[in-house]
This record gives structure tokens, C-alpha cells and sequence, in this order.
């Protein structure tokens, strides 16, 4: 059994702190479904990250270890496999890990500020202050930067990957914490985002979102949200960008996602009290595309949303009217696939129509319908609730 620590350093004295690391949610991508590393008793794996620039030092205790020669057997190759991922220049030693840490008032972020914004921490009593940056691969020393950054990934996302940094058409967004030290000014990464520009024919492009993660001590503050907001708003200062997707998004994203769509649409005129009860319109997809950049797909989620919070659900008729309006279009694919079963049976042999049929069973498909409308319904209560509190 291991046991994986990661911590952000910001002085010598948080190395000896455990108040100030964090475990990984995954590490099958480097130990197997399994997550475990076999051959090894009281095995810890240390990763220590100066807050700022990242710089990093690697560590590998166990307290006994099995060997070919007595055990008839290899352990795992722990720290191969975790060099695989961190890139060359760590450091296994932690007195020069700490020199490195001297040197953090020399990094600066990377990039054009974009946003500036306060957070109020409880236990401090008083705002801390952070910083979102958009980023390109031709700032000087951001490629290095990012190879330590990415590594974050294969700990907290469960598909992680490395991107390809030679491609031009990826776009940064970086996320600092601006803080003081020996009164010194100094920053801390918080987390980041990758944006890959496609192209949409004739002269379009489309910013799909790739990678976004917050790191763990940061965590359920809003940053995400924060973040997410600025990307919107700095593509939407750029002609040529139609709308904004997003890359296989986690339910943890599309929540996120529906709080800061609607907490952008709830101003525009299309989306106005009077005019949610009508319906969802074609005024309300094209301004929130040409406002925000946002695809038809999500304005509809967006109407769904604030209808919902316009709506009295003690009134039996507009409780009614809202539920059928959202279970139309949770209906539309099943219709559809209804209709392509009807030709196909046209052309089926009897046992094949036989393993199909079932497909069709129109009790089991409204207590699905039922059961999907319930779950929006909670997970847009949720966004209003955020909303309420923002």
C-alpha cells in the first residue's frame, strides 16, 4: 500500500507541515486500475512544488522493499514510472529544494492579466487577492513552466493526457494568487486552463475547452467560476471565435458551466422575466452567441434554468407547462430513434425484431423521461441556489 503526498510550497517551514499537502483522486494511469505499487512496505511518494514557479523535488521513502535475489521477485519501478511524467531539472534533495524556494520572488505570472478579483478567507479575516492571465507559448520560460504544471493532471483528472505544446492553436489561462512574504510581493499557481482554437469554415473559430483544473487547496472557492467567466469574456471580444465548446466535459464542468452561463444571460433582454414563459426563442440563441459566444445547446440549458426560477411550481398549470416544455426536448432524441425503428422493422427478420422491440416499451420509456426531468430539476435548483448566494 502507498501512499502519494503533493504539497505547494511557499516556505521552508511548510515542508515539515502537513496541514499544507494533498493526496491524489488517481493514480491508475501510472499504477493500474489497481492503484497500488507492488514490493514495497510504509512506501511514500513526496512530491513538493514551490508554489510559484513550480520548481520540484522528488522523494521515495519505504520502510522495507523485496528484492530479486532473496524474494525471487522485482518490486514495482516507483520512481520510473514518476519519472515519466515530472520533466528533467526536480530535485531529490531537500536542501536544494529549499534553495530553490529563495529564488520564488524572482517568478512573476506569465502573460496579459485579464481579470483581477478578491476572495474574503474566513480564517484569515481579510481578502486575498488573485489574478487570471490568457498565455501563449511564446512567453519566454512558459513552456518549462508547463511541462511541471501538466503534471497535475494525471493526479485529479481521471483521462488525463499531455497536450501537444508545438501546436500554436492552443491558448493558456492561468490562475495566480497574489500574496505578501518578508514584505515582498509573490505568487502562487492556483490552477489553469487549455483552450485548442478549431477552425470553422469559411473564417470562424471555435475555442474548445481541454483541461481545467483548480489545485485541491483552492478548492470551493469560486476560482472556477471565476476563471471560466474570463475565457468567456475574452473570447468574446474576438470577432473571428463563433461559439465556445467544451472537450468530453465532467459533471463537475457542466455544473459549473450552467452557473456562469446563466449568471452572464440573466441581464440580456431576451432572457427577461416576461419574455421566459414564452418560450425558448431564436432572439434568446442569437444573443447569447453574439454576447457571450455561447451555442444553441447551452442557451437552451440557460432558458431551462431561469425559467425554472421565474416559475411557480406550487401553481399546478405553470408547473405543468414548464415540465412539458423541458421534457419535450429530453424527448426529442427517443422520438427520433422511434422513427428510425419504425423503418428499420420494416426490414427486420422476426428475431431480430424480437431483440429490438423492448427498445420500444412505452411505459419504461416515460419512467425514464420522469426520472431524467428530476434530476434536472435538482441540478438546476443547485445553479439557482448559487446563484442566490453569489
Amino acid at each position: 500500500m502507498q501512499q502519494c503526498t503533493e504539497m505547494a510550497v511557499r516556505f521552508a517551514d511548510d515542508l515539515e507541515d502537513e496541514s499544507t499537502t494533498f493526496h491524489p483522486e488517481y493514480s491508475h494511469q501510472l499504477y493500474g486500475d489497481d492503484e497500488v505499487a507492488f514490493g514495497y512496505k510504509g512506501l511514500q511518494i513526496q512530491l513538493y512544488y514551490s508554489a510559484g514557479n513550480l520548481s520540484t523535488l522528488f522523494k521515495v521513502k519505504y520502510s522495507a522493499r523485496v528484492t530479486e535475489k532473496f524474494d525471487c521477485v522485482e518490486p514495482d519501478d516507483v520512481e520510473g514510472k514518476i519519472r515519466e511524467i515530472i520533466p528533467a531539472g526536480f530535485s531529490c534533495n531537500t536542501d536544494d529544494f529549499t534553495s530553490l524556494l529563495e529564488k520564488e520572488t524572482n517568478f512573476k505570472p506569465f502573460g496579459t492579466l485579464l481579470h483581477t478579483y478578491n476572495v474574503h478567507n474566513v480564517e484569515e479575516g481579510e481578502d486575498f487577492t488573485y489574478q487570471i492571465h490568457k498565455v501563449d507559448l511564446s512567453c519566454p520560460g512558459f513552456r518549462e513552466y508547463h511541462k511541471r504544471l501538466q503534471t497535475f493532471l494525471m493526479w485529479f483528472i481521471e483521462t488525463a493526457s499531455f497536450i501537444d505544446v508545438d501546436d500554436d492553436r492552443w491558448d493558456f489561462f492561468l490562475v495566480f494568487e497574489k500574496y505578501n512574504k518578508d514584505g515582498e510581493t509573490l505568487f502562487a499557481t492556483v490552477g489553469y486552463m487549455t483552450v485548442y482554437n478549431y477552425y470553422v469554415y469559411p473564417d470562424k473559430t471555435r475555442p474548445r475547452v481541454s483541461q481545467m483544473l483548480i489545485l485541491p487547496p483552492f478548492q470551493g472557492e469560486g476560482h472556477g467560476a471565476q476563471l471560466l467567466e474570463a475565457v468567456h469574456m475574452f473570447y468574446c471580444n474576438l470577432h473571428k471565435v463563433q461559439d465556445i465548446t467544451a472537450e468530453d466535459p465532467s459533471e463537475n464542468y457542466v455544473k459549473l458551466r450552467d452557473y456562469v452561463l446563466v449568471k452572464l444571460c440573466q441581464t440580456l433582454p431576451s432572457f427577461s422575466t416576461d419574455k421566459l414563459p414564452l418560450g425558448f426563442s431564436d432572439d434568446m440563441a442569437t444573443e447569447a452567441r453574439e454576447k457571450f459566444k455561447i451555442n444553441k445547446k447551452h442557451a437552451r440549458r440557460v432558458y431551462e434554468i431561469l425559467r425554472l426560477r421565474v416559475t411557480d411550481m406550487s401553481d399546478e398549470t405553470k408547473a405543468r407547462d414548464y415540465r412539458l416544455e423541458v421534457k419535450k426536448r429530453l424527448f426529442a432524441p427517443t422520438k427520433k430513434n422511434q422513427r428510425e425503428m419504425t423503418k428499420m422493422m420494416k426490414c427486420l427478420r422476426p428475431e431480430e425484431l424480437a431483440s429490438h422491440i423492448s427498445q420500444m416499451d412505452t411505459a419504461l420509456q416515460q419512467e425514464e423521461l420522469e426520472k431524467s426531468y428530476q434530476e434536472l430539476l435538482a441540478e438546476y435548483r443547485r445553479v439557482i441556489e448559487r446563484l442566490a448566494q453569489a
